[in-house]
């Protein structure tokens, strides 16, 4: 019988370096997943890792020995001593791990809320595994219903339309004061990390004059052509101030590159024209006394840090009725493992019952030496007869089992009669331990 296995750590359970020595790379994520695969015990496997989590999805058929595979080989992949990895491992089973990736899809496991690359990356992580040959009618199912899930969370409630990044509340806030961006100058000061990801989100939003100053040129013209800018010197400055809508500043200057006299001045040459500006950097960049000139409008990061805020509130106010989403989901998964479960649990038990039947006849067998093969039939058909009475009841409820979600009762039921130890499937072939008169009356072969 076939169970879903998940191991993974998260941000939640272990810290940067450890996460960054278990990382994958999306090539070696597949081949991680096509070494896993090729496991004995092991039918599908997937493997998903980015900056916050490092999680691999398991087909198996024996998940205790599958998880002591997976954890030998992860540790041996990151240096990692065994018993160091097994403090900050997670490992469900079921729909308990189903439930794990459709919340982390849903960006409900994010450390930001509602966190929108993740979706990408899960159907990123299953594609790939899709192409190499690794998933299988478990997996394929499983990672579909999660994408599914997180495309729920994401469109039926707010748990993802408040922006939670600096950068993206700055666009924000400068739409909110200038309106529509795509027919705005857009001046951006510096070009780190943090100045392009401003550049992307005012880019997404339709802007296309966006003029990167920097004191590095390279790196200043690379993120001007990413994002059909152009790109001056600090020289310009001041002409340039007076033709932008917006300001965005972020460099690593100690001290500010705009100062209040300046921008006086450049206020008096736009004639009324309002402006707009946003400092994302510490230390500042835009002296504070520049909010106080008549026509511009200054936001700094205090402004942006307080924004974000509230919008995380927004989404966490928003969880509950994500989290809702998710349990309606894993109650149609649950379904669905209960039907690919419940015919072969029905078919190991009757199978387990035929071989008890036959067991007892054996062991009975030299003590009816007087009994004749008509006897000997009729004896056979009452045990089994009581068999088929004794499972009959249990039969109707597995069956009813495949409407409700019941795979954690199936799993009950096959650990009570030992259905995973020692169960054959029901076949024509007769068991050898069947007396040699039943056999033969059973077959029509005896007179």
């Amino acid at each position: 019988m076939s169970e879903l296995l998940a191991i993974g750590i998260s941000h939640k359970t272990a810290p940067v370096a450890m996460r960054e020595r278990l990382a994958l790379t999306e090539r070696e994520a597949e081949r991680f997943a096509r070494e896993l695969a090729a496991v004995d015990g092991i039918r599908e496997a997937v493997a998903l890792s980015t900056c916050n989590r490092t999680e691999i999805y398991l087909v198996v058929s024996d998940p205790v020995k599958a998880e002591s595979e997976l954890l030998g080989r992860l540790a041996q992949r990151g240096h990692i001593r065994p018993t160091e990895l097994v403090d900050v491992v997670y490992s469900p089973r079921n729909c308990d791990a189903a439930r794990h990736l459709f919340r982390v899809c849903s960006g409900l496991d994010s450390m930001i809320v509602g966190e929108g690359e993740i979706q990408g990356q899960v159907r990123r992580s299953y594609e790939s595994a899709l192409a190499a040959g690794t998933t299988g009618p478990f997996t394929n199912r499983l990672f579909r219903a999660a994408l599914q899930t997180g495309k729920r969370v994401r469109t039926e409630t707010a748990v993802a339309t408040a922006r939670v990044s600096v950068s993206s509340v700055a666009v924000d806030l400068a739409g909110r004061a200038v309106g529509d961006l795509a027919d705005r100058s857009v001046l951006i000061v510096g070009a780190g990390e943090t100045a392009e990801l401003t550049a992307r989100a005012m880019h997404e939003q339709g802007v296309t004059t966006m003029f990167v100053a920097n004191r590095r040129a390279d790196r200043a013209r690379a993120l001007a052509a990413r994002f059909d800018g152009e790109v001056g010197s600090l020289d310009e400055l001041p002409e340039r101030l007076r033709a932008a809508d917006i300001v965005v500043a972020s460099t690593a200057s100690p001290h500010p590159i705009i100062g209040v006299d300046e921008l006086s001045t450049v206020m008096a040459a736009r004639e009324g024209h309002p402006l707009v500006l946003i400092d994302i950097a510490v230390p500042r960049d835009i002296e504070s006394a520049c909010g106080e000139l008549d026509g511009v409008t200054l936001f700094d990061m205090d402004n942006l840090q307080a924004a974000v805020a509230r919008n995380i509130e927004v989404r966490e106010g928003e969880r509950d009725r994500g989290e809702e989403i998710v349990e309606d989901e894993i109650e149609r998964f649950s379904g669905w493992m209960a039907q690919q479960s419940a015919t072969p649990t029905i078919g190991a038990l009757r199978a387990h019952g035929s071989k008890i039947v036959e067991q007892v006849l054996a062991e009975n067998e030299g003590r009816w030496e007087s009994a004749s093969a008509e006897d000997l039939a009729r004896v056979d058909a009452i045990a089994r007869a009581v068999m088929q009475r004794l499972l009959h009841e249990p039969t109707i409820r597995m069956k009813a089992l495949e409407h409700s979600g019941g795979h954690g009762r199936l799993e009950v039921l096959r650990e009570l009669f030992g259905l995973d130890d020692s169960s054959p499937a029901e076949t024509d072939e007769e068991p050898r331990s069947a007396p040699a008169e039943v056999r033969e009356l059973r077959r029509g072969t005896r007179p």
